[in-house]
């Protein structure tokens, strides 16, 4: 669903936002999209147990854990940082997914860099048996043919896509399904221009960029600036926003508006990939440093 946001804008430029956090309750957004295929070869392959990796307060975590409570499936999830083990109560998201009935193994950091290496990979298959493995952060083959379908006819009309990037793989399924006359931008929130490669695996064209200027410092980083204006945007729209990812994302956009970054009359579809899941564990970090908390609902 598409909706038209009540912004003012400079040069003529429209703004709508592709409302992709209303596709399930739970399996939010991009999610949503890159497991339906993983869901649909996991039980062609008679798998029973989804096993996947992640951090605190992802995402992926929680929305693997609810699809396999949804389709039947076990679900296992690696965790980086063994600290964590010991606090999971205090986490809503692995609280959450360990309500769904995802088991947890928790690895030290060191350890989770090795993750897509052979040694450890078998390591997992000693330890668990046999299991279906879905990457971090989702993206594979598999994924990025439900990201293809993210863009609809309805959008033929717009000049740029813009959308948070995490580890690839909705950007290039939207790469994939855009016509001729449109742009892709992608708005990393990991520091680095490391992205580019990893998209090139999976892009058919090369009519995107990286717009790299609104990463906050980082993964998961945020700073006061950023809160307020989810804050205002939410208030304007009724958009809620995630810190993390797409709340960076639409920042840049209407920094960019406001610096004449796009040409008059631009018509802007921004992609809403979900993600509100991670505000209740931010809010719960803002609050220990009696910062501004997001308002969402």
């Amino acid at each position: 669903m598409n909706q038209i946001l009540p912004l003012e804008l400079p040069n003529g430029i429209s703004l709508e936002i592709k409302r992709e956090d209303l596709l399930h309750p739970f399996i939010s957004g991009n999610k949503f999209r890159k497991m339906k295929y993983n869901l649909i070869q996991a039980k062609s392959e008679n798998q029973e147990t989804l096993l996947t990796f992640g951090g605190a307060y992802s995402n992926h975590i929680a929305a693997v854990a609810y699809a396999g409570k949804e389709q039947g499936f076990k679900t296992i999830g690696i965790i980086r940082g063994d600290e964590l083990g010991d606090k999971i109560t205090e986490n809503p998201t692995l609280k959450f997914a360990q309500e769904c009935g995802m088991e947890f193994e928790f690895v030290t950091r060191e350890a989770y860099r090795h993750k897509t290496e052979f040694d450890f990979i078998a390591g997992l298959k000693q330890k668990f048996g046999l299991f279906y493995l879905v990457p971090e952060g989702g993206t594979n083959k598999y994924a990025i043919k439900g990201c293809e379908e993210i863009l609809t006819e309805e959008d033929a009309n717009f000049d740029y896509v813009c959308l948070a990037v995490g580890t690839g793989g909705t950007i290039s399924g939207i790469i994939n399904s855009v016509l001729p006359h449109q742009k892709v931008l992608g708005f990393p929130a990991l520091k680095g221009d490391f992205l580019k490669d990893e998209i090139r695996k999976f892009a058919r064209s090369e009519n995107w960029n990286l717009v790299t200027d609104y990463h906050f410092g980082g993964y998961g980083k945020v700073n006061e600036e950023l809160i307020q204006f989810i804050n205002r945007f939410y208030k304007e729209t009724q958009v809620p926003l995630d810190p993390v990812y797409t709340g960076k994302m639409v920042f840049g956009v209407m920094d960019l508006i406001h610096k004449n970054y796009f040409p008059d009359n631009a018509k802007i579809l921004l992609i809403h990939t979900g993600g509100l899941q991670g505000i209740q564990g931010m809010n719960t970090f803002l609050k220990k440093k009696n910062s501004t908390l997001i308002q969402f609902q």
